[in-house]
Parts: structure tokens; sequence; C-alpha cells
């Protein structure tokens, strides 16, 4: 059952950010929610099967998911995380440290991973990295498509994950922080693509209008291109 494991102190100054911890080792579950209770509310489950039932009923910070679980291993519940639109920032944890495993990781929708044995300090830091980076729960909207920062992806109407690579996720968030802004190549070269050309602005745009649908970004004709209104 999934349980909670630290509280935010009743002399707090505010309540502390919420962190969802999925870890079967009870030993280093145990030393991991020790380390962390000053720092964060944490709900640990010791199943992805649990995990995910939290995940789902409550609002989070932060996610530290072990990819290893019984059952619904931490992949399979970062997938049903990112299906289900939260886009929360997530940390796997990994023992295996190839180039594949974080690859996969990475693609199912992590934010970052961490190889066990890992350092405490080194997990705290990577955490405060997160919550500074993209927001957790940032969602906007693109007519009936929903793009999350956080997670790397588009969702379709018919909640299709569609993985964005970290420039494609780059030109939208630009394009979608300021939606009825037609944004000028030279603009968009600047703020995503130094170094870059208008050529390369159109590539990704034709690299996210491939992935999604071509409305997703709107043409402005002689002027550039801004957040579309698909339907």
């Amino acid at each position: 059952m999934p349980d909670r494991t630290a509280h935010a102190s009743p002399g707090a100054r505010g309540p502390h950010p919420r962190l969802l911890y999925v870890e079967d080792e009870s030993e280093t579950a145990a030393m991991v929610v020790e380390v962390l209770s000053d720092e964060y509310d944490i709900d640990h489950a010791a199943t992805g099967e649990d995990g995910l039932a939290l995940a789902l009923r409550n609002r989070y910070d932060v996610m530290v998911i072990d990819r290893r679980l019984p059952g619904l291993s931490g992949v399979e519940l970062l997938e049903a995380v990112r299906t289900a639109r939260i886009a929360t920032p997530v940390l796997l944890l990994t023992a295996l440290g190839t180039v594949s495993d974080r690859v996969s990781g990475l693609d199912a929708g992590a934010d970052d991973y961490l190889v066990k044995p890992f350092d405490f300090a080194e997990l705290s830091a990577r955490l405060r990295a997160l919550r500074r980076g993209r927001g957790a729960g940032d969602r906007r909207e693109l007519g009936d498509w929903v793009f999350t920062p956080a997670s790397q992806a588009l969702y379709s109407p018919r909640d299709e994950r569609i993985a964005l690579t970290a420039a494609e996720t780059d030109l939208l968030e630009l394009l979608t922080s300021s939606p009825e802004h037609v944004f000028s190549r030279d603009e968009i070269v600047a703020a995503v693509f130094p170094g870059g050309s208008a050529a390369t602005v159109d590539s990704y745009v034709h690299y996210v209008r491939r992935k999604s649908t071509p409305e997703i970004i709107e043409t402005v004709r002689a002027r550039g291109y801004r957040a579309g209104m698909p339907r």
C-alpha cells in the first residue's frame, strides 16, 4: 500500500514541496526519506502500481522513480504518468549505467537520471535543479493538442503521446510563451538556435509539424511563425 512517510514540519515557514518516491528496496527508501524529509513532504510507494495510484491522485512538485520495480516497472510507470498528461519533473534511478538504458528512460519521459549507488548530496542537487527548470504541471493548450514542456511531449486529441527532442521542445516553448506574437526567424534563431540560420528554423518547424499536425505551428507570410490552434 502507498504510505505517507514524511510530512512538512509544523514549524516550517511554508509547505514543503511534495515529492513522490517509488522504491521497493526498503533500506534504500528509508535512507532517502530520512535525508530528504527536511526539504520535502514525501509520499513513498514500494510498487509501480501504488506509485501510479499516488501520481494520479495527488499533485507533486517532483518525482523520484526507481527503474527496477516489482510488477509495473519504473519505465512503465513513467510512461503511464506521461500518458495521463502529468508533466511533473521525474528523476529516474537506475542500477544500469549503459547509454541505451539512460536513453530508453529519457525517451519514456524522464527529465533526468541518476545511477545507483548515488551520493545523497547529488540527489538533492539534481532535484533542486529539476524544480528550477520547467515548471511542474505546465500544460499549454494548442487547440485540441496539449504541449507539456517538462516532459518534452505533445499529446494529440486522441491522447497519443508524441516525444519531442530538446530543440523541438525549446521551439514550441518559445512560440507558446507568447501565443499571439509572430516570431521572426531571426528571433527564433537568437532564442533557440544560436549560430543557426533561417533554414535551421524552417527545418525544425517541419520536424514538429511532421510529428504532429501542420497546424501546430502557423506560418505568417513574410513575418515568421507563431503558435497554431489546430482543431
